[in-house]
Formats: structure tokens, sequence, C-alpha cells
């Protein structure tokens, strides 16, 4: 196994959020089913990630006891090689995934799902300064505008591109699907 797919934060939670976008979410859910479709039909592992935070309340979408931290119902099937639960940004704080991935020889990472700039950048920074080849495959990662401090909006589409810029070559690569499925 050289490459493994992360299928980051892709839960529930998100849709308990009063930034969700439904007209955002449904192109990358788009994406992000064929990413899964094309790792299932080539053999390459997916790991799912999910986010569990803050205080464990039923009110809180991203505590066990609201029933939000599972995967997504829309997503494309799978059996995931793994699951982890991650309490902070990056996946590789404290979850045990570093040690799984070089248990099973994987050198590559192709990471996607939710948010760009945040758990999924996050995760990127830390697994290539840890050493993995990291495949950012941006149209298979969802985030949402977001208020700036001055209280303007910040675009998804401005972070999207924000993110790729920073990233790219530096690291990861920025792929689209079809890229990411064939450097598999």
């Amino acid at each position: 196994m050289n490459t493994c797919l992360l299928l980051i934060d892709a839960q529930e939670s998100f849709r308990q959020r009063p930034y969700f976008s439904a007209a955002r979410y449904a192109p990358w859910l788009a994406a992000q089913n064929a990413l899964i479709e094309g790792c299932v039909a080539r053999g390459v592992p997916i790991v799912r990630v999910l986010h569990c935070d803050g205080p464990e309340r039923v009110d809180n979408p991203f505590s066990r006891a609201s029933g939000q931290v599972r995967a997504l119902a829309e997503l494309a099937q799978y059996t995931p090689a793994a699951e982890f639960v991650k309490t902070r940004h990056s996946a590789l704080v404290g979850t045990g995934l570093d040690v799984w991935l070089i248990r099973h020889g994987v050198r590559r990472l192709m990471v996607s799902g939710i948010r760009t700039e945040q758990c999924c950048e996050t995760t990127t920074r830390h697994a290539s300064d840890l050493g993995w080849e990291v495949d950012f495959v941006l149209e298979a990662t969802l985030t949402f505008d977001m208020p700036e401090p001055d209280g303007r909006v910040l675009a998804a589409d401005d972070i999207l591109r924000r993110t790729a810029t920073v990233l790219r070559d530096r690291f990861a690569q920025i792929c689209d699907v079809q890229q990411a499925l064939a450097r598999a």
C-alpha cells in the first residue's frame, strides 16, 4: 500500500451549523463521491476521520451525545480501512493515524473533506512536515463563507484559492479528482 485517501470530517455535524450551505455542498458531494468511488475501484484504502470536541451535550453537533458525529448519509458507499476520531485540527494529533499509516506502508496521502482551510489544510501541513507526500484534492474539500475581523465576508471561493496558493508546491500538490486518482 503506497497511497491512502484521508476523508476528513465529512460528517453530519456540519449540517447543524448556521453557515452550512446546500449550494456549496452539492458540487462538493459530487467530487467527493467521485474520489471515493475512484479509490474503491482502484483498491486505494480510505481512512475516515471524524471530529469531536466541545461540551458533551446533545445541543453540540460535534459531541457524540448529539448523534451527529457520523459520516454524511449521501457519501458513496465504502468500507473504511480505519477510522479515527480527532479532537484537534490535525488528524495526526493524538489519534494514532500516523502509526497506522507507517505500519501500512503509506507514503502518499490524498486529502479531502470538510473544512478546506481548517482541518484539511492543517492535516496537510502536518503530514508534509512529517514526510508524507500529499495530494490536496481541492474540489473534494468543502468550506463556507467566513466573517472577517472587520465584519466583511470572506467568500468560500477566496478561501479555496488562498488555501491552494499557500499549500501548492510547499506542502502538497494541488489536484482535482482525476489527477489525484491518476497519481494513486
